[in-house]
């Protein structure tokens, strides 16, 4: 069944990249110097911000998260783990990701384009090491992510510059309040818990992640004329006829990178999963029956399910994109006649 939707509601589906609203106080680090300069973003929620003062732009549950870091050089996102997967894509800046609780395993660096998926239960951290200021495009598993698991050097410092984080995932500034009557501080990881999380050295983390120039076209929107769909993160998925993605093991959606070129056009097709754009070079267009928008470098597009639609590159210059679609096994497209036709 085809869905309608107004222009308004389909903007609320945009994110403006000069648009996202930055939280600095997010986690349990802020004031840490080297980490007090970072400013994290809830694209589509409710992330793991431990700051309910934190922005939400899309509170529309997808089975996924889509959140952002921004970070200048120097500036440091401390070692901690996840409970779901956690994918990031380099928007821009040159990043070093470590591993480890005092991130000293081993490490990789990546650049514009590249991706990596860090597995659960593993201590990660990333440093802008570039000479300008550096944005990641990160998504999470699930609608719920769960909690962040801090090294228990980051607990240390918070204490020095005022900060409290409670077994309830809620954020204290004793600068300004007291601990709440009753409220119990979250204790760090013992080390027999640390003991019991997964390592990765610097072989093994480079073995999660995908380099631009190694991406493939293969399935999905390939076999039109103009489209590359290349698949990065996701098991293989016959119904788009895509093979097992470089980074193969399910998380629960799927990444794809997809590059159109100047003048190709989609058919009209819908999805029975929400479908998450971003956009790392270029412009492209998203029509519908009753309107269209464009989407340009940095900018955040969540298409809804059943929506009929065409993607197009109204530009003299190729557009690449990151494509997350919800699920291990996405359906294939669902191609129609045109823009009125149902999904």
């Amino acid at each position: 069944m085809s869905i309608s939707l107004s222009r308004a509601q389909m903007e609320a589906r945009r994110v403006r990249y000069g648009e996202l609203r930055p939280c600095t106080t997010a986690f349990v680090d802020t004031r840490t110097p080297g980490s007090d300069r970072k400013e994290n973003f809830t694209i589509i929620g409710p992330g793991v911000a431990e700051n309910p003062d934190q922005f939400v732009h899309i509170t529309i549950p997808h089975g996924f998260n889509i959140g952002g870091a921004r970070q200048p050089p120097r500036c440091v996102n401390s070692q901690h783990s996840h409970e779901t997967a956690e994918v990031f894509v380099v928007h821009s800046g040159i990043w070093r990701f470590k591993t480890g609780v005092d991130g000293t395993d081993g490490h990789v660096d990546l650049g514009p384009g590249d991706v990596i998926s860090i597995p659960t239960h593993a201590f990660r951290g990333f440093e802008n090491i570039g000479d300008d200021v550096g944005f990641l495009f990160a998504v999470l598993g699930g609608d719920d992510p769960g909690r962040v698991t801090w090294a228990p050097y980051v607990f240390e410092a918070a204490t020095r510059y005022g900060l409290v984080l409670l077994q309830d995932g809620r954020l204290i500034d004793t600068t300004r309040q007291s601990v709440p009557a009753g409220a119990v501080p979250m204790r760090p990881p013992t080390a027999a818990e640390l003991a019991a999380f997964d390592r990765y050295d610097s072989a093994a983390i480079a073995r999660c992640t995908v380099r631009a120039s190694e991406f493939r076209p293969a399935g999905g929107l390939s076999d039109v004329e103009g489209f590359a769909e290349c698949p990065i993160v996701g098991v293989a998925n016959d119904a788009e006829r895509s093979p097992a993605a470089p980074l193969a093991w399910a998380h629960g959606f799927q990444v794809r990178a997809l590059a159109v070129r100047p003048g190709a056009k989609s058919p009209a097709h819908a999805r029975r999963e929400e479908e998450v754009l971003f956009v790392q070079q270029g412009r492209l267009t998203v029509e519908w029956a009753d309107g269209s928008l464009t989407l340009d470098v940095g900018d955040t597009f969540s298409a809804p399910k059943g929506l009929v639609r065409v993607l197009r590159n109204e530009s003299a210059s190729e557009a690449r994109l990151y494509v997350v679609r919800g699920g291990d096994h996405p359906a294939a497209a669902q191609v129609v006649s045109d823009l009125r036709a149902s999904g």
